[in-house]
This record gives structure tokens, C-alpha cells and sequence, in this order.
């Protein structure tokens, strides 16, 4: 895996999406305007962001929030570090960024195993099992990211070394999805919904799950600005009681989360229906870091390479804000 510090020095798209991502003015009523990033706009984990500006959980708290769909975990990391967002939704791994220097920090981790994550291969492929994928071209999003990390852990976990499938990094899962269709690669790392949704097209198969191979982890947090987290430690805490009711209100309302993901992610009702059931037993409830999963995390940036050694917890998230409490 390429070092993390390679993923935080394109300041040419720092520059682009700072003017990209201008700050929002607060409302008429005062609420506070608050920039949400998230790492892949199709992934239904991050639904709570859509959940909670509908359904008025964050003018709850106070707050106004608005959505930008980026390209990857690098990318987030690039938001913030331009003060472009004031909030990113990534994978677990990102964490290693704030070890590295980078000015963010994980304030709560809300996914466990990546059931969200998937193989899949085109529907007329020959690849049938896992032990196919070996030696071949699977994209993901960004070098450093969360799907690349999970190639690197499939590969490990066959058996063939982390190089024992070919990454390549296209960013959006639009790019990889047109890469897939004209058969210039043999696989895609990406959202299970995705795969369920190129299912139903008759496009794709989905060859295996990722849970299968990180059963314990954290696929998911919420990152904030070191400045932030210092300048207005109440922004946060109302975030997160916003985020974390809207998590509450999916698990308790399909009907209505089916109905948003159709519209917001552009799937059909089958498919909604379908992601909600496998997808909901992973979000988690109140933000907490799971130690063993940490452990797992740990472990992975130095087998990788991603650190040089194990760093302690302050360097990659902080637990001043949860559990974040009902």
C-alpha cells in the first residue's frame, strides 16, 4: 500500500475543492451551517447524513447541513485538511491519516463489519470463487482507502501477499463500473449496493462479501476537524446526536429509509429493500470504538505499511463525544 502521506499532497485538488465546497451561510433562523463530505456518494451506510437533513434531525440540534459527494477517503482527508468540509464520512483505515499528521481526527465510529463491501465481477466473467481473483486487476477508489486496505486484506487472507491482487485506483464507483462494463478490469471493490443494484441489470455478479474476512472492524466513522473539535466541542456533540438519531430512525423505520435511498442513491425499490436488510445490522448506535475492532486497525496500518509502528488511540480518534447519548 502506497504510504498515506503520498494520498495528502494534492494540493491542486485541495485548492479545486475548496472553491468547490465554499462555506454554506448560516440560515435565517441562526442555525449552524455545517459542510458534511462523504467519502463515495452511493454508499448507503451514509444514508444517516440524508436521514437526518430530512427528517429534521439535525434542525434539531441547531443545524443546517449540507452534503458533497467526493471520490474516495483520500479525498476527504483533502476536504478537511482544506477546511472545504467540516465533517467527513470515511472508512476505518482513514484513521491512519490523523497518525501521519493530517488535521482531522475520528470522532465516532458508526459501522462495524463491512457488509457494505463487496466483489463483484461482470456477469459474463468466468471468475466464479474468490481463489479466481488471484493475481488479477480489481479496482478500488483511492490509494490509502477503505476498499483498497480490504483488496490488500482478501489478498492476505487467500494466502498470496498483499500484492496478490493488481489495485487500481479510479476514483468514483462511476469510473469503475464503465472500467468493469468494457472489460478492462476483472473485478470492482465496492458497495454491496452496487453490486445488488448491476445484479438486477443482469451487469454483474457479486463474487464474495468483505465481513467475510474483517468480521471484526470499523468500517465507518465520522471524522472532524482538529479545529473544530477544539474551537466548538458543542458543534460536535449536536452533530452526532443528529447522526445517531437518524441511525436510530432507520432501524425503526424501513419503509421510510427504503423510500430515501431510492431517491437519494437512485435505486430501485427491490434493490433498497434488499441493501436494508443486509446493510442495517451494521450500523452502530452510539458511536462507540470497539476495542478489538481498533485492535484489528492497529494491526493492519504497520503489516501494511501505512505506519511504522502501532499508534496509540489519541493519534488516530478521540472519545470525547461518545457514546453519544439518545
Amino acid at each position: 500500500m502506497k504510504r498515506v502521506k503520498d494520498a495528502l499532497s494534492g494540493t491542486v485538488l485541495v485548492a479545486a475543492l475548496a472553491a468547490a465546497l465554499g462555506a454554506v451561510p448560516t440560515d435565517a433562523a441562526g442555525a449552524d451551517a455545517v459542510r458534511v463530505g462523504k467519502a463515495q456518494g452511493v454508499v448507503w451506510a451514509f444514508l444517516p447524513v440524508d436521514i437526518g437533513i430530512k427528517h429534521g434531525f439535525f434542525a434539531k440540534e441547531g443545524i443546517e447541513a449540507s452534503i458533497s459527494n467526493l471520490a474516495g477517503d483520500a479525498k476527504v482527508q483533502q476536504a478537511l485538511a482544506a477546511d472545504s468540509i467540516d465533517f467527513g464520512l470515511g472508512g476505518g483505515p482513514g484513521m491512519a491519516f490523523a497518525a501521519k499528521g493530517a488535521p482531522a481526527i475520528a470522532v465516532a465510529a458508526f459501522a462495524g463489519a463491512p457488509r457494505d463491501l463487496c466483489v463483484y465481477v461482470a456477469s459474463d466473467s468466468p471468475m466464479r470463487a474468490v481463489t479466481d481473483l488471484k493475481g488479477k486487476t480489481v479496482t478500488v477508489s483511492t490509494q490509502g482507502s477503505l476498499t483498497d486496505w480490504m483488496a490488500i486484506r482478501l489478498a492476505m487472507a487467500e494466502g498470496w501477499g498483499k500484492d496478490g491482487v493488481r489495485r487500481l485506483a479510479l476514483g468514483a464507483t462511476e469510473a469503475r463500473i464503465a472500467a468493469l462494463r468494457a472489460h478492462q478490469i476483472d473485478a470492482d471493490l465496492d458497495g454491496t449496493e452496487v453490486g445488488f443494484l448491476l445484479e438486477q441489470k443482469g451487469e454483474a455478479r457479486i463474487l464474495v462479501g468483505m465481513d467475510k474476512f474483517v468480521p471484526d472492524f470499523i468500517t465507518h466513522v465520522v471524522f472532524a476537524r482538529n479545529e473544530l473539535v477544539q474551537r466548538n466541542p458543542d458543534l460536535v456533540r449536536r452533530f452526532l446526536k443528529g447522526f445517531f438519531d437518524s441511525i436510530a430512525f432507520m432501524k425503526a423505520h424501513k419503509d421510510e429509509t427504503d423510500a430515501l435511498a431510492e431517491s437519494a442513491l437512485n435505486e430501485t425499490p427491490e434493490v433498497a429493500s434488499k441493501i436494508y436488510d443486509y446493510e442495517i445490522p451494521m450500523l452502530l448506535a452510539d458511536g462507540t470504538f470497539d476495542p478489538k475492532a481498533i485492535g484489528v486497525l492497529k494491526q493492519s496500518f504497520v503489516e501494511m505499511g501505512t505506519l511504522d509502528k502501532t499508534p496509540a488511540d489519541s493519534q488516530l480518534f478521540t472519545t470525547e463525544f461518545v457514546p453519544v447519548k439518545p
